[in-house]
């Protein structure tokens, strides 16, 4: 897959703010096709966040997210400058990354 990922990490009112949008089918493996045929499975498993290269979050994810999620969390301990990567693992074995400096917001 193409990067198509979206990010953004701003500084607010003493914590960070961080928005991810994620490109990705989200197949359940479930769906049937025009055909009535059943749509293989094809959907992210995890979920990675890290700040200057420390890892402080982590997400199993299933068959119950929506196609092209988006995810949003907060950290206390971040400045301005500091690097935030996301990066996430599907079920297929595709990987995808993108990193961002934080601003002010």
């Amino acid at each position: 897959m193409a990067n198509n990922m979206k990010i953004r990490a701003q500084l607010k009112d003493g914590s960070v703010e961080i928005k991810v949008l994620m490109s990705h089918p989200m197949e359940t493996g479930r769906r049937k096709n025009d055909r009535g045929e059943t749509e293989p499975a094809h959907f992210i498993q995890l979920v990675s966040a890290t700040l200057n290269g420390k890892t402080v979050l982590e997400a199993q994810w299933g068959t119950g997210i929506s196609k092209n999620p988006y995810l949003t969390f907060r950290l206390k301990a971040a400045k301005v400058g500091d690097i935030v990567k996301i990066s996430w693992v599907d079920n297929k074995g595709a990987t995808e990354s993108i990193e961002t400096a934080i601003v002010a917001g």
